[in-house]
């Protein structure tokens, strides 16, 4: 039974109670009957959930807590979210099922009482770098549209506002280009239209058109192709095809009105001119004998719009449509980079790393390869351009004259064309592999110089809204355009005519912008790629769209929101998730922060400890009655019965200089003048051999700085590779160093075949010494016989899964454990080797802390296990599958594979570790065991530098960094720097004012 947390607390009403027994751990249960109702769980046993029953209020906000790797998500997400996604597609015809995937039913007696799931989790969906916050937010859809039906355009080349042109201003236009030019009149019939477009042609045949041009190429009428209904078309119709000299003026004129008339006011004039016709390179045949008037054949278009016309430059464009400001569509986006603002190209800092260097010394980096031969030819094509700048090939690029470098880099535009289009013409004409890799690692993505990264056509980077174009509401930070949005109906920005559509559109876009900003993500820009979100702000990112979108009785599911929100903002989340619940929806939390936990109108522990020690169901109740169940872990931090004490004496030791940012004795590895994003260039300054912390509020430019440049260029400078860091003046310190190693909590391993024993590489040494028993050795057994990866030792009816799948129509694939090897994975001849009376299936199945006594005489085992043993993880078996570790314990890995001397260079000495937001996914008493596992890592002479806003990290921490003191365009300096107290007592931010609070408590 259940037990009370103290003597308010009464056991549940006998309706919600279930006879089948459970196990469980004394906690607390509810104080009465459920009010509005209960989702009752039965029975799950999902993962490692020991049958546990739960009652969660409905239209209430509910947290599950508990240790990582407790079984927290196996109950939300793997039971809850799994059993209301698997009850939907169920409801489907059996047509409609096979579209989807089809999912197991988890395994739990039953759930009652469920609502419609929606999941807002950390998952980064679709990688696509075209996704935006914009886009995600369906923001830029409505910007789209109030674009194209209320924005003014102008014209792309002059700026001038586009007015309408009329029939004789495009016969004029026409009829001036060159004598004996040849010109085709097309009439636009589709531009851009899925479809077979049946009715259309038969339209055109009717009008007595007897040619059409399809997709660029021109058919008589009567031998049309077939049009692929699933792809978009252009379709046009010639309505005269002419050679301009005397004569031709009425037919001009009326060839002109007939194209106005059919292509709805739009005319495209496809002309060749005697001298582009001289110089084709194409006879202009197409395929099938469709006629291809392109450029190659020296054909070039014009565009001319009875609507929309430019007064000065004569240039037509066509009509807006919310597919003009679409970088997704390929009527929007810019044809150079395809709508990506970037394009792979050659790096300049790459080819040209150092202008200390002369041309013979190796300045340009792809030359220094080459053969003596090699390099004398290509000296000799730069040759004129070091005439002309009168220096010679060894002298230092940095003494050479002003803009001497730019033209070595792009050509005088004369007889050297440039080192980036001779490395281009390089790459493209080598054949051989191993040359396109060498050029290759010297390209990059550079901003597109057609669209400078605005990703649009002409067209849509010329339409304005009080003076803004669209990407330039789309840079402006969610805190700026907001207010911006808000002043467009007040200042009457609008006409008459456009207000009424305009209305509409900005009030809803101001809507969702709030509600981002209320979800603590105000600093972010709408054109801000989601692949380079950190998974909590993309789940507020999605938290702000699921307020918007106005859903009621629906149980949402967040998977730790606060991650990587500054304690300041907590509230703003907070509010965002109350509006949730206040429209009348169930929101299930997975968290640890002890605000949200206090938040919170019914918490579930689940614990006591983590995977075969977990699962059980601690307590339920109030957060006051949690904090006063002896028996939950999360009630005695949250009571204060248990906490990370602060440090009674740091590293360093500083003597007060009364700045803001203190002196510091140790040696610092100082990075100066980093300016990516909103950087402003500040000096940072770390000590090394420390355990440092960088702070600051939410989009502070803390990412920007330590992994966007410091990160980078520590992976160039000391592991020889890694992206191009961002723009700084200097690296210093780096004699200090010999590595550089970033641990995230990225999985270890996707496949089931890796497990932490392999990553650490104390399986390897377990195959070895296998290898080397008696038995073993009689019969010639190597290490690979142990290794459930290759042939040889493994099962062949399972392939070493230790389980067979069966596939079944129109029902989830079912997994059932092989006949053959009964789940050991290996053959009868295999598992009659033992070690100590254990078969390696006996070793893969036990927990590290059963089997580390078997290895006290293999240091090269016992080392890798101690090391796991000692952050927490004994509790896991030696083969369990990488794909089911949490976040957190895929870290606690990583850091035992370097504890265990696994890691490149096999000490930790000399070697700089950076942590990004470590604690995301950790409970109070995981954070506890981590902050041991890196302080053992600080002792051994290591740098660790974590980038985190978890207060009890901070305290423990030697040296803060503290950036800020706002987000966005507020944030970038470094406002504080030193020991917590220092920061606590000298910062002027709200990391000051929280590190104050946590260092007094």
């Amino acid at each position: 039974m259940i037990l009370s947390a103290s003597d308010a607390a009464t056991p549940v009403i006998d309706a919600l109670k279930d006879d089948t027994p459970k196990t469980s751990v004394a906690g607390s249960r509810t104080n009465g009957e459920l009010s509005g109702g209960a989702i009752r769980i039965r029975g799950a046993r999902v993962h490692n959930l020991r049958n546990i029953d739960v009652d969660l209020p409905r239209n209430q906000l509910v947290v599950i807590t508990g240790v990582s790797g407790s079984g927290k998500s196996s109950l939300a997400f793997d039971t809850l979210l799994a059993e209301g996604q698997r009850q939907y597609v169920d409801s489907l015809s059996v047509y409609a099922r096979q579209f989807f995937q089809q999912r197991a039913r988890p395994d739990v007696d039953r759930i009652e009482g469920l609502q419609p799931a929606v999941a807002i989790d950390q998952s980064q969906g679709s990688h696509s770098p075209r996704s935006t916050v914009g886009t995600i937010t369906e923001v830029h859809d409505y910007l789209r549209l109030l674009y194209a039906r209320a924005g003014e355009m102008a014209c792309p080349e002059c700026g001038e506002a586009i007015t309408q042109q009329t029939p004789g201003e495009i016969e004029q236009a026409v009829a001036s280009l060159p004598v004996d030019s040849r010109a085709m009149l097309l009439a636009p019939l589709v531009r851009g239209r899925k479809g077979k477009h049946s009715d259309v042609v038969e339209t055109a045949r009717k009008a007595g058109f007897v040619r059409l041009r399809i997709d660029g190429l021109t058919y008589p009428i009567e031998d049309l192709p077939e049009l692929t209904a699933q792809k978009l078309h252009d379709i046009e119709a010639v309505v005269d095809r002419v050679v301009l000299r005397e004569g031709i003026e009425t037919r001009l004129a009326e060839s002109v009105r007939l194209a106005i008339k059919h292509g709805d006011g739009v005319v495209r004039v496809v002309f060749q001119t005697p001298e582009a016709k001289a110089a084709a390179t194409s006879n202009g045949d197409g395929a099938n004998g469709a006629a291809a008037y392109n450029a190659e054949s020296g054909w070039e278009e014009r565009l001319f719009n009875t609507r929309y016309a430019c007064p000065t430059c004569k240039v037509g464009v066509a009509e807006v449509e919310p597919r003009t400001f679409s970088f997704n569509s390929p009527y929007g986006a810019c044809p150079e980079c395809d709508g990506m603002g970037v394009v792979e190209a050659f790096d300049p800092d790459l080819v040209l790393p150092d202008l200390s260097r002369s041309l013979v010394g190796g300045a340009v980096a792809p030359w220094r390869t080459a053969s003596d031969a090699g390099k004398k030819k290509r000296l000799a094509v730069v040759a004129p351009l070091l005439a002309a700048l009168k220096v010679t090939d060894d002298t230092p690029l940095a003494d050479w004259p002003r803009g001497g470098v730019q033209k070595l880099l792009t050509g005088d535009g004369k007889e050297f064309p440039g080192l980036l289009l001779l490395l281009e013409q390089e790459r493209l004409a080598t054949t051989r592999e191993a040359s396109r890799d060498r050029l290759d690692a010297f390209r990059d993505a550079i901003v597109c110089p057609d669209c400078e990264g605005t990703r649009l056509r002409p067209e849509g980077r010329a339409c304005r809204i009080a003076g803004k174009r669209i990407f330039d509401v789309g840079a402006m930070p969610i805190a700026d355009s907001a207010p911006w949005f808000a002043g467009l109906l007040a200042a009457g920005e609008f006409d008459d005519d456009r207000l009424p559509i305009a209305e509409p559109l900005v009030r809803e876009i101001h809507r969702r912008l709030e509600f981002l900003e209320k979800a603590g993500v105000g600093y972010l820009t709408l054109d801000r790629s989601a692949h380079t979100l950190s998974g909590g702000e993309l789940q507020r990112v999605r938290l702000a769209t699921g307020v918007g979108s106005g859903l009621v009785g629906v149980m949402y599911l967040l998977d730790e929101p606060s991650i990587g929100l500054h304690p300041r903002d907590n509230d703003r989340l907070l509010e965002a998730i109350r509006d949730l619940r206040r429209q009348g929806n169930t929101v299930i939390v997975v968290e640890h922060d002890e605000a949200v936990i206090r938040a919170a109108d019914w918490v579930i522990d689940i614990g006591p400890g983590a995977g075969a020690r977990g699962g059980y169901l601690v307590a339920e109740g109030t957060p006051d009655q949690i904090a006063a169940c002896p028996e939950s872990v999360t009630g005695r931090y949250l009571s204060g019965a248990e906490r990370i004490a602060t440090p009674t004496q740091r590293r360093i030791t500083t003597k007060s200089n009364g700045k803001a940012v203190a002196a510091c004795p140790a040696p610092m590895l100082a990075l100066r003048g980093a300016t990516l994003h909103n950087l402003r260039g500040d000096d940072f300054e770390l000590p090394l051999g420390k355990l440092v912390c960088v702070a600051g509020v939410s989009g502070s430019g803390k990412t920007s700085l330590v992994v966007g440049t410091l990160a980078r260029a520590l992976a160039r400078q000391l592991n020889g590779a890694g992206a191009k860091p961002g723009p700084h003046t200097a690296l210093e310190g780096l004699e200090h160093l010999d590595r550089f190693v970033a641990i995230d909590q990225s999985p270890i391993g996707r496949s089931p075949r890796s497990n932490a024993a392999t990553y650490t590489g104390a399986f390897d040494e377990v195959r070895k010494l296998l290898a080397k028993t008696k038995l073993s050795r009689q019969r010639g057994y190597k290490p690979s016989r142990f290794s459930f990866n290759v042939k040889g030792g493994r099962c062949e009816e399972c392939q070493g899964q230790g389980q067979r799948k069966i596939e079944m129509n129109f029902l989830p694939d079912l997994y059932v454990t092989c006949d053959a090897c009964r789940g050991a994975r290996f053959n009868r001849a295999t598992l009659a080797v033992r070690y100590k009376g254990l078969t390696v299936a006996d070793m893969l199945s036990r927990p590290i802390e059963e089997v580390l006594p078997l290895f006290v005489d293999a240091p090269s085992i016992d080392a890798p296990l101690e090391a796991l043993a000692a952050v927490g993880l004994g509790y896991l078996s030696l083969g369990q599958p990488a794909n089911t570790l949490s976040g957190g314990e895929a870290q606690r890995v990583k850091l035992a594979a370097e504890l265990g001397g696994a890691g490149k260079g096999g000490v930790p000495a000399r070697t700089l570790y950076l942590l990004d937001e470590p604690t995301t996914g950790l409970h109070a008493d995981d954070v506890r065991r981590l902050l041991g596992v890196l302080g053992r890592l600080v002792d051994a002479g290591a740098t660790v530098l974590v980038i985190e806003h978890h207060l009890d990290v901070m305290r423990q921490a030697d040296w803060i960094v503290d950036l800020g003191p706002d987000g966005g365009a507020g944030g970038g300096r470094i406002v504080a720097a030193g020991t917590p107290e220092h920061v606590a007592a000298k910062g002027p931010g709200p990391t000051s004012e929280w590190l104050r609070r946590a260092l007094e408590a």
